[in-house]
């Protein structure tokens, strides 16, 4: 296992669609542990594959945080959410790809989300707080989207120059 880098914004890989998994080998094993281990290593307590790089729908959490909690991890390939509640839930978010930014973003309470796991066993499975929350922001990283696009686009903007000049910096 590794520790992969973590995209930060305004890579361009993290606003793009990402494509189905056709099977899983060896490679999407070996991606899953070393996504994990990165998410743990940053810490989150979620990671979608465009994150590191890898344009596949594959994401991990756990959103066990506490220390007394035992940890739940959980890999998806292939997520989809076939159900939402009408019931709202509003929770601040933070990314890994957005380091120290954090915002309340209102979703959906509950859902229930099909995928595949390493197995290639079919799960659906609902959710309902924190890991409602969590399963969305990360299926939102395979369709290109950030928790920061449902903020205003003033304070979108900013935060997106904030990490622009960043880059250019570092890349000096």
């Amino acid at each position: 296992m590794s520790i992969k880098e973590i995209l930060l914004i305004p890579d361009k890989r993290l606003k793009m669609k990402t494509d189905l998994v056709s099977s899983i080998t060896k490679n999407e094993h070996r991606l899953i542990d070393d996504m994990f281990e990165t998410m743990y290593d940053a810490p989150g307590i979620g990671l979608a594959a465009p994150q590191v790089g890898v344009m596949s729908k594959i994401i991990v959490m756990d959103c066990a945080k506490e220390e007394d909690e035992k940890p739940d991890p959980i890999a998806m390939i292939n997520p989809e959410i076939i159900w939402v509640s009408d019931e709202l839930n509003t929770y601040e978010e933070g990314c890994l790809s957005i380091p120290d930014y954090f915002a309340d973003i209102t979703r959906p309470a509950n859902i229930k989300v099909r995928y595949l796991d390493k197995n290639e066993k079919t799960i659906e499975r609902e959710a309902g707080g924190l890991l409602a929350t969590c399963i969305q922001h990360e299926i939102d990283h395979l369709e290109g989207k950030l928790f920061i696009d449902y903020i205003s686009r003033l304070k979108r903007e900013r935060i997106t120059k904030k990490f622009q000049k960043m880059a250019k910096f570092e890349a000096k």
